[in-house]
């Protein structure tokens, strides 16, 4: 079987999800939504599983969207509230300002790191001409990337907050990624997106982008795949690049 590629003789930019593909924090990320979840489940239904659950009904997604999501598949209603809920009230915005709180505790505590495989990726894919950019859902989205200190390896970035400020929908809407081709200034069948997140994978192909690469492995491998992706690998280490970037021709 041939190495998978990004070949730059077709693509001209790569569009990168941010957690669980360059940022190690999809691991944090999980960790908060259970403890919000659990306290607040108490009760009321069996434990959030900070595996299946995680990865079926909020990774990928804006938060309070994941909210909604994770509670409709148990069944449960719950009032919107408001932004100026307390963390931790039994309404959207309530909950998903207290998983907001946590996480972000373990960001101040802990700090964020970048995978290596996926620095070196970026390195190789700059070194050859290609342009990236880094989406993400999350309001703190460029906080993560800089404390990562990957911020230079970007050429645009698009998050949470360009998100509220253009009311663009999040994923599986492939908008926040149509924004960042556009930034990029390449049409989204010269660029690739490099995602983790069923939602993401989904939207980078509803967009219409000329790659999506999934990262991912096993039965994770295979639901990634179904949702569309070209391409499946374990670890960004196992993907290639070959060519250079050629110019735009009208």
């Amino acid at each position: 079987m041939s190495e998978p590629v990004i070949d730059l003789t077709s693509i001209g930019a790569v569009v990168f999800g941010t957690d669980g593909v360059v940022t190690d924090t999809a691991r944090g990320h999980a960790a908060a939504w259970k403890h919000v979840f659990d306290a607040f489940l108490r009760g009321r239904s069996a434990p959030f599983d900070i595996r299946d659950d995680y990865l079926r009904h909020v990774d990928g997604r804006p938060r309070l969207d994941g909210v909604r999501t994770f509670l409709a598949a148990r069944g449960i209603t719950v009032p919107e509230g408001s932004a100026d809920d307390e963390p931790g009230a039994p309404t959207v915005h309530g909950l998903g300002l207290a998983k907001d709180r946590c996480f972000m505790e373990q960001v101040d505590e802990y700090g964020v790191a970048a995978f290596p495989s996926a620095v070196a990726l970026l390195h190789e894919l700059r070194r050859r001409g290609a342009r990236t950019a880094a989406v993400s859902a999350s309001l703190h989205g460029r906080k993560m990337i800089a404390s990562a200190a990957v911020m230079h390896l970007f050429d645009a970035t698009v998050d949470g907050g360009d998100a509220a400020l253009l009311n663009l929908p999040g994923r599986p809407d492939p908008a926040l990624f149509a924004e960042a081709a556009h930034r990029l200034g390449l049409p989204a069948a010269r660029v690739a997106v490099v995602e983790s997140a069923l939602p993401g994978v989904e939207a980078g192909v509803r967009g219409g982008f000329g790659l999506v690469v999934a990262v991912g492995h096993g039965e994770r491998a295979d639901e990634l795949r179904a949702r569309g992706a070209h391409v499946v690998v374990p670890d960004l280490g196992d993907l290639g690049v070959r060519g250079r970037v050629l110019p735009l021709t009208s």
